[in-house]
């Protein structure tokens, strides 16, 4: 999920040039007479660094050491939430002041950034599952087994310098949610990966449990572009440095690696409701209202492109065919894709991720809308149509009198059935970012690592959402229709 969410807000910093905040730093104006406000780039999903709390709220290790740094040094902070890859080419580009995202300090990196001093030692560690750890308590234990590493890591190479001597099983994943899967699966005996994040998994129920000695990997910093910003590295230094003396530099991290109990049991189903449920209503909540807003619009081109592509003007009728082909003909996803990231290429401005969602809804919609309301109209007996123009009406009012009341009758299961789809549709919308219900719930796993039982909710919000919104339009079918 990191790696796809990354390469997603990359390709709008490198390819569009733009970001969802301000560039550099500014003089706040406000009544607090507070000092400059720095925009500073971090991650998504990178659970206990940065991530979504369950009130989707950005929060983690690095969130609360800036802000708490900010504090002590008199500067505010504007985030830019963006993805690991997204967020380097943000600094880089000017686009945002500094970076911290669980950052390592490497030479490479050294080349292109100025660093802070290290504000966290990453290690690496082993972690199984409650019931293999009887058997499996380090490396001596692999042999024969299974392990499962991330694609590219720095445990994948760790694991294979360790291969040969221990004689185990290497299968490389791209995320550390799929290696979580895996183990709890059986498909994998244990697994590597940075301690922090195996260690806040385990704090919220993830089932695993961590064995073995944790192995070094290097430091992590906050960094600014080469040459620039040099007076944010210095408070950044300053702040850490008294954060650490007086004790709350501790506080923080313990917090997300078992420092605090906030008395909810989060290893248990309950706890995991209780935890996530409020993420989950809140994307709910907008899953409803895009689709609503969506259907609507989209009833109102679907009509109008129906009567087009059934009219007796050529131009009309090709322009129908035109949009109703071109919407039914390509996925979903690549217009999610061109109103988001490619539509301000061409308008020379951002767009809204509310007004990306909703056009791709509506016009993917409006298409299907068009040849429901073609096919029903089509299918009224035309004898009917004959025998009122004999009477004497026109066109108009044998259309609004005796087609459209039958037409209207026959197409209200096929346009409840695509206002379905349409919900369902709109989990579509998180490949760009919208905070709606599938969303919401791969922020949740992506940090407690607790898939099967997070979708398991957020399937049954969507069934429950669903069948009563089934019902309702069932309800409004039979009150006008009867």
């Amino acid at each position: 999920m990191r790696t796809l969410l990354a390469a997603m807000a990359a390709l709008g910093v490198l390819l569009l040039g733009i970001a969802p905040a301000a560039s550099a730093a500014t003089l706040a104006e406000g009544e607090s007479g507070s000092g400059e406000t720095y925009t500073i780039a971090t991650d998504t999903t990178f659970a206990p660094f940065e991530f979504r709390d369950s009130s989707g709220n950005l929060t983690g290790i690095d969130i609360d050491i800036m802000e708490a740094i900010a504090e002590d040094q008199g500067f505010e902070v504007e985030w830019q939430s963006l993805g690991f890859n997204a967020a380097l080419q943000a600094v880089q580009s000017g686009q945002a002041d500094g970076v911290i995202a669980g950052m390592g300090i490497t030479d490479e990196r050294a080349e292109i950034f100025d660093f802070s001093e290290p504000y966290f030692t990453g290690t690496l560690t082993l972690a199984t599952t409650e019931a293999n750890a009887e058997e499996i308590a380090g490396w001596e234990d692999l042999g024969g087994k299974t392990l499962a590493v991330k694609t590219g890591s720095l445990s994948e190479e760790e694991a294979k310098a360790q291969q040969e001597e221990y004689g185990f099983e290497i299968t490389s994943l791209d995320q550390t949610t799929t290696m979580v899967e895996s183990v709890k699966s059986g498909s994998a005996d244990a697994l590597m990966d940075d301690y922090p994040i195996i260690a806040y998994g385990v704090e919220q129920g993830s089932g695993l449990v961590t064995i073995g000695e944790e192995i070094p990997t290097g430091d992590y910093g906050f960094a600014v572009n080469k040459g620039q910003n040099a007076e944010l590295l210095q408070k950044f230094d300053a702040g850490l440095a008294e954060l650490q003396e007086s004790g709350e530099y501790d506080e923080i991290v313990g917090t997300y690696l078992g420092g605090e109990d906030d008395g909810v049991d989060k290893s248990s189903f309950w706890g995991l409701i209780v935890t996530a449920l409020p993420a989950l209503l809140s994307g709910l909540g907008n899953t409803l209202l895009v689709t609503g807003i969506s259907f609507a619009l989209a009833m109102i081109l679907g009509l109008a492109f129906g009567f087009m592509k059934i009219a007796s003007n050529p131009v009309l009728r090709g322009i129908a065919v035109t949009f109703i082909s071109i919407f039914r003909g390509t996925p979903i996803l690549v217009w999610a894709f061109f109103f988001y990231f490619g539509l301000p290429q061409l308008i020379g401005t951002p767009v809204n991720i509310w007004v990306a969602g909703v056009m791709t809804l509506t016009f993917n919609g409006a298409a299907y809308i068009a040849e429901i309301v073609r096919g029903a109209v089509q299918s009224v007996d035309p004898g009917q149509a004959e025998a009122s123009r004999s009477l004497g009406l026109g066109h108009g009012k044998t259309m609004q009198r005796v087609v459209l009341p039958q037409a209207f009758k026959m197409m209200t299961p096929s346009l409840i059935n695509q206002l379905v789809i349409m919900l369902k549709d709109s989990s579509l919308l998180l490949a760009i970012g919208f905070a709606e219900l599938l969303y919401q719930a791969q922020q949740i796993y992506a940090a407690n690592f607790r898939v099967t039982e997070v979708l398991l909710i957020a399937a049954l919000l969507y069934f429950i959402a669903i069948t009563a919104l089934t019902q309702l339009a069932n309800y409004v079918d039979r009150k006008v229709n009867k």
